[in-house]
């Protein structure tokens, strides 16, 4: 089990803040046995598709280098244009085989770990020159695991390379009877399958290799109790900042909410415990909306609101329990209630006529009916 520097066993699972922070670090999982081996595949591939046509030009080349005239020999400025030109083609005709050796160095490092460009990684780290730290690191077990791959690797490398120059023997044994030019093709034909079948032995290799580096970088990454605690408070907060915030949004969404009381057409209340605020503009809106609701202490803010500024407040408890737990500040409330509030409404302006002098004074409102599956309070 790993440890960290207190000596507490890393047994919590990396969180992904420390998995961005090794990132940002330059630390990676990957596979140097799986590079090796693309390139070596890749290096056998590029040779078996492109090895006639460098041959050629290969050709082309020494033919150009030993066809010198004397003069050309004695004049500095025909030696140089001889030089810039065998560059040249020199270059053309192993840049196919290094663009496919550069693609795939590219690819197959990317493979494990993905994508990474930092420049953390090129910052020397001092604490690898202490000694102790050194031979700690000699003794590990990533050590003992790379000691295996080594021998693994040798043993693989070498018993293939025998099965295979064995079973060619014969081949090869016939070269010697051909004519150089096609003794030259076969023998590199030949050579090049070897050494792909040769690196494709590497693979069982790779195969252990991939998962040891992913097994190996997630259990250095892993994290104590401790440390997951004290980074799940350095990213949230402590719980007591956190109270104090949502206790302070609370307060603010109270204030704007207390704000829109007096533009509310009627109070309904429990009458002590619960208490709605609720308008109706029939130019906007195609149903009352909920201005503010409360309950205790925020419901008696509420009433104490609406009689300031003389807004009619109701008694009727169903009416304001359905309303209270259904509807959202700012929403309209559900279309079964549409009947009910209405009712209210309608006895609601039928009183300020008649307080205008307008109208005969409304009876009695009358008691109405909640849905049940809206009134909380209901069996």
């Amino acid at each position: 089990m790993a440890e960290n520097q207190d000596g507490q066993e890393k047994t919590e699972e990396p969180t992904s803040k420390r998995k961005e922070e090794s990132r940002r670090d330059g630390e990676v999982a990957r596979s140097k046995e799986l590079s090796t081996a693309m390139l070596l595949l890749a290096a056998g591939g590029a040779l078996l598709v492109f090895g006639a046509w460098m041959g050629d030009k290969a050709l082309e080349l020494f033919a150009y280098n030993f066809d010198l005239k004397r003069v050309d020999v004695m004049t500095h400025d025909a030696m140089f244009k001889h030089f810039t030109e065998s560059v040249w083609h020199a270059t053309e005709t192993i840049l196919p085989f290094l663009i496919v050796l550069f693609l795939i160095g590219a690819i197959s490092q990317i493979m494990v770990g993905g994508w990474n460009m930092t420049a953390k990684a090129l910052v020397p780290k001092f604490n690898k020159l202490d000694p102790i730290a050194g031979i700690k690191r000699i003794f590990s077990k990533n050590s003992v695991v790379e000691f295996v791959k080594s021998v693994a690797k040798v043993l693989l490398v070498g018993v293939t390379s025998y099965i295979i120059i064995y079973g060619l023997s014969e081949e090869f044994a016939v070269l010697g009877a051909m004519a150089l030019k096609p003794a030259i093709a076969k023998g590199s034909y030949l050579v090049i399958w070897a050494f792909l079948a040769i690196s494709l032995s590497l693979i069982v290799v790779v195969l252990i290799d991939v998962p040891w580096q992913i097994y190996q970088h997630t259990e250095k990454l892993k994290m104590t109790h401790q440390e997951v605690k004290d980074e799940h408070k350095n990213t949230e907060g402590k719980p007591e900042v956190k109270s104090r915030i949502r206790r302070m949004q609370m307060e603010m969404a109270q204030r704007r909410m207390m704000s829109d009381v007096p533009d509310a057409d009627v109070v309904i209340t429990n009458p002590t415990h619960y208490a709605v605020a609720l308008k109706y503009d029939d130019d906007g809106n195609s149903a009352p909306l909920l201005l503010a609701k409360g309950k205790e202490q925020v419901a008696a803010k509420i009433r104490e609101i609406a009689d300031h500024y003389e807004i009619p407040v109701v008694q009727m408890p169903p009416l304001t329990r359905a309303v209270y737990f259904s509807t959202e500040i700012g929403d309209e409330i559900p279309q079964q209630l549409y009947m009910a509030v209405a009712q209210v409404l309608a006895w609601v302006y039928q009183m300020k006529q008649y307080r205008a002098g307008k109208a005969k004074k409304p009876g009695r409102l009358p008691d109405i009916s909640v849905p049940k599956d809206l009134d909380p309070d209901s069996d």
